[in-house]
Order: C-alpha cells, then sequence, then structure tokens
C-alpha cells in the first residue's frame, strides 16, 4: 500500500494588507522529501500524524512529496497558488501510482483567485487521480469546511482542541481511516452542517464554555457504534468567503442518516448558544493598569487584534505606547521591525541606541514607537520546542532578532519575521525567564494559552484594534453569506 502525503498549510486573513506571495513561501521553506522528515516527524502537527501511520501499519508505505506552511497573512497570490499547485499535482503523477493520499490543508486557505483555496487543491488532485484512490484530510479547528471538500475527499478529521495540542493526535486518525478505508474494512460516509453563525475568537478556548459543552456533546456522539469521527470547526471570521463560519461534521460507516442526525444536532445546539458566542475585550488601558497592580507576574495580556496566528503583522504598537504613556514598567513583548533588528546588529552587543520600533505595516496597528534602549543579545532567531505547543509545531524561525532593554523598564524582543507568542522558548532563547517577567504581552488569542496559561497568575483579552479584531463589526465583508450571526441578529436555523 502506498500513501503520498504533501499539502500547503495557509490560515488566510483577508483583512490583511500583507499577501502570501511565492518569495513568502519560498522563505518559510518548500520541504520536499526527506526534508518534510526531518522537520515534522517528531513533532506534534499534522504532518507528523500523518508520517506516525508507518508506526501502526508497518506494511504502508508513506511517501512525503511536498509541504510548505507560512505565518498567517493576507491571500495566497496567483503565481503562488499555481506554482505550489503544479509542483503537488508533478510530483503526484510522477511519483505514484498510490493507493491513498494524505492532504495536509489548514481549512482557511484563500488564494486570490480561488475563495475555497483547499477545496481547489483537493479538487485538482481528485481529478488527477480519480476516484479510485482515497483521499484523506485533517483541518485547523479555525478551517471554513467547504461543502466542495467535503464532497471530494473520502476521509476528513478536524482538530478537537483550541488551543491546537491534539494536530499530531488528529493527523494520524484521518490516516488510519484512510488505511482501513483502502483494506475494505470500513466505508466512510460523512454529513456537513453549516448553520449561520461565527463564534467570535473570545469565546474559542475549547477548555471554555460555552465550547467545552458542544465538545463534550460531539465526544459523546463519536462513541457510538458506527460512528467515525465526530468534528466541531470554530470558523475563521477573519476570512471572508461564503464559507466561513462554524461547521459540524460527523463521519460514520456507510450511514448517512446517522451522520446526518449527529451533524444537525450538533449545529442546532450550536445555533441555540449563538448570543454565547459574542464577547467584548478589556479596554487597553484598563488592561494595563489590572496588570501593573497585580502582586505576583506574570500575567499575560493577549494583544488581540495583533494575532500573529490570525494573520496580524505582529508590529502592533498599541500596547508598548499605552505602557509608556501610563509609566508602566517591566513588560515583555515581541514586536517584528527588520529594519530595527539591522540597526541594533550595526550597533551590536552592548550599545546604547535609540530606536523607532514596531508600527510600520500601516496605522491600524499602531505608529512606531521611540525608544532609548541596551541591545542585549543578538540571535539567528531560530529556537525548539518538544513541549506541547499550539499547532504542535517544533521548530520556530524569526528571522534575525535582536534583544534590547528599553531606558524605561521594558525587555523587547525585535524579530525580522512576523512571530506569536506561542512558545516559552521564545523568551529562554533570548536570555529571558519567562517566570521572572511581571506583564508578558503576547501576540496571540488562544494559541499562548497552551504554553503561557500553566505559568501565568492571570490571561487577560485585550480588545486592541487590528486585522484579527474582536471587535468583528470594525471589519467589512463583500462574500460573507447574508443574514449570519452575529452581524444580523435576524439570521435563522
Amino acid at each position: 500500500m502506498r500513501i503520498a502525503v504533501l499539502g500547503l498549510s495557509h490560515e488566510s486573513n483577508t483583512f490583511s494588507p500583507v499577501p502570501a506571495t511565492l518569495e513568502v513561501f519560498e522563505q518559510s521553506g518548500i520541504l520536499e522529501g526527506d526534508d518534510i522528515v526531518t522537520e515534522y516527524a517528531s513533532s506534534e502537527a499534522t504532518v507528523g500524524g500523518y508520517l506516525a501511520v508507518r508506526d501502526s501499519a508497518p506494511d504502508v508505505e508513506v511517501v512525503p512529496l511536498l509541504f510548505t506552511r507560512i505565518t498567517p497573512m493576507g491571500p495566497i497570490t496567483p503565481e503562488a497558488f499555481e506554482t505550489l499547485c503544479t509542483r503537488m499535482l508533478n510530483a503526484l503523477d510522477q511519483q505514484g501510482p498510490w493507493d491513498g493520499v494524505l492532504l495536509a490543508l489548514h481549512g482557511a486557505a484563500v488564494a486570490v483567485e480561488y475563495p475555497d483555496a483547499d477545496g481547489e487543491i483537493a479538487r485538482r488532485v481528485r481529478d488527477l487521480l480519480g476516484n479510485g484512490v482515497v483521499i484523506g484530510v485533517s483541518h485547523d479547528m479555525h478551517a471554513n469546511v467547504s461543502h466542495a471538500l467535503v464532497d471530494t475527499v473520502d476521509v476528513m478529521t478536524i482538530y478537537h482542541t483550541n488551543p491546537h495540542i491534539d494536530a499530531r493526535e488528529r493527523g494520524l486518525e484521518a490516516a488510519e481511516l484512510v488505511v482501513r478505508t483502502i483494506r475494505g474494512e470500513i466505508r466512510p460516509v460523512m454529513a456537513l452542517e453549516t448553520p449561520p453563525v461565527a463564534i467570535n475568537i473570545l469565546r474559542q478556548g475549547t477548555d471554555d464554555e460555552p465550547m467545552k459543552s458542544l465538545m463534550d456533546m460531539a465526544f459523546a456522539h463519536a462513541e457510538a457504534n458506527g460512528v467515525l469521527s465526530v468534528s466541531v470547526a470554530e470558523g475563521f471570521p477573519y476570512a471572508d468567503v461564503a464559507e466561513m463560519g462554524m461547521a459540524f461534521l460527523a463521519m460514520t460507516d456507510d450511514d448517512e442518516a446517522l451522520a446526518r442526525s449527529i451533524a444537525v444536532e450538533l449545529a442546532t445546539k450550536a445555533w441555540a448558544m449563538r448570543e454565547d458566542f459574542d464577547a467584548t475585550g478589556w479596554d487597553i488601558d484598563e488592561a494595563l493598569r489590572h496588570a501593573d497592580a497585580a502582586e505576583t507576574g506574570p500575567v499575560v495580556l493577549l494583544d488581540v487584534g495583533d494575532n500573529v496566528g490570525g494573520g496580524s503583522p505582529g508590529d502592533s504598537t498599541h500596547l508598548l505606547e499605552a505602557a509608556q504613556r501610563l509609566g508602566i514598567r517591566g513588560v515583555f513583548m515581541s514586536l517584528m521591525d527588520a529594519e530595527a533588528v539591522t540597526a541594533c546588529m550595526n550597533a551590536g552587543v552592548g550599545a546604547h541606541i535609540d530606536l523607532e520600533i514596531g508600527g510600520k505595516t500601516d496605522d491600524l496597528h499602531g505608529r512606531p514607537v521611540r525608544v532609548s534602549a541596551t541591545v542585549k543579545l543578538l540571535a539567528d532567531g531560530k529556537f525548539e520546542d518538544p513541549t506541547p505547543t499550539h499547532g504542535g509545531f517544533r521548530f520556530y524561525d524569526a528571522g534575525p532578532t535582536a534583544r534590547i532593554h528599553t531606558d524605561d523598564g521594558h525587555d523587547l524582543v525585535l524579530t525580522t519575521y512576523p512571530m506569536g507568542t506561542t512558545s516559552r522558548q521564545q523568551l529562554l532563547s533570548n536570555g529571558l525567564d519567562p517566570m521572572a517577567q511581571r506583564i508578558i504581552i503576547a501576540k496571540g488569542v488562544n494559541s499562548p494559552r497552551a504554553a503561557f496559561e500553566p505559568i501565568a497568575t492571570e490571561m487577560v483579552y485585550v480588545g486592541t484594534p487590528g486585522a484579527t479584531s474582536a471587535d468583528l463589526s470594525t471589519f467589512t465583508y463583500q462574500r460573507r453569506r447574508q443574514p449570519m450571526f452575529p452581524w444580523e441578529r435576524v439570521a435563522t436555523y
């Protein structure tokens, strides 16, 4: 049995001003063959789960072909999409034949010419290989799941956790279901239900209500006879596409009626809870004063509007500017600013330097903040984290990096590439003890929780503006369904 592993993983924020160009993918890494194994076999990511099926099914030959992923940003450009699709399809064509294919697709990818980019990739793979090849996919929980994709593939799983710490498990689950399908042990059928409701990013933690109740219901259904998998997708509200919103997927062994009844029951439950999905974050000044008054730290302030894992640029200065204005000391944060990194590199470790940092993408994410600081450390920005992190990734690359200590008492890590605050190793690799910080400003919403909740005295969602603002009314949508909750309260299901 031969199964191919390949994919393009991108969470596209259509409100981001930064396009996903071919150069960005090349910079991040377009991996082939053994390079995929080196990067992902020991990781907790989806591809790690795909590769792990070799352990549970040693008679299966798993062949990694091509995989690439980038930090969330804007839609994929036509050049990037066509180039990557062509390379994937050529690899499938030239290295076949195949019994199965495992596609590593995020589920919220948008290409300039294909709003349902994940569905388009699956369609092209199906057209190339025909109906005799079993295709499986494992989606991120922030997928905007399309009916077109579900109709194209044979098996689909979706992460069960947010922060996403079960990516490898769901990848392995999809791979094992594909193997069982090829062997003729099961005949998967799927039902997808997509009520017109979007869940606010502040209500997406799966250990918190209202998501916990939905997940408990899904897990209970998954234990029933004949049920292969039950999934809840929270959706990605920053992708303006027709599929945007929550989705409920049930997969059974040749029982379409059972799959449909489970998906409808979950969707109906979510619809009844829709008012609980709305939320707002803390005011910036109030959040900083609250953190400053804490007797012990670290207090983690989640910079919602600059959620790098949701497509923001990672250079928002709203919280840093407010900390300066309020006279609050002892803040840690990272900022993407390649220009400032270069200045620090030129100055050298130990130099005292005046800089204008951050706020260089657009005014929405703030304006550059002037600091006087000492350059404390220069590094290549690469670090490794084998512990559970959001998405299960192990190897990180922030590009050339500088750590500075400002005269007003802040420790700032300046990076060349956008970098979410999802790993304590980001601090440790730059010579900082996470436990010794008073206030950590994390570029993320739920993604930092896996790493920082175990050490934080409190985690506070801050309603900062930006391309990932919690206030969905600030975005102008062109493609989403109408009416749809929470934008239209008259929506019906």
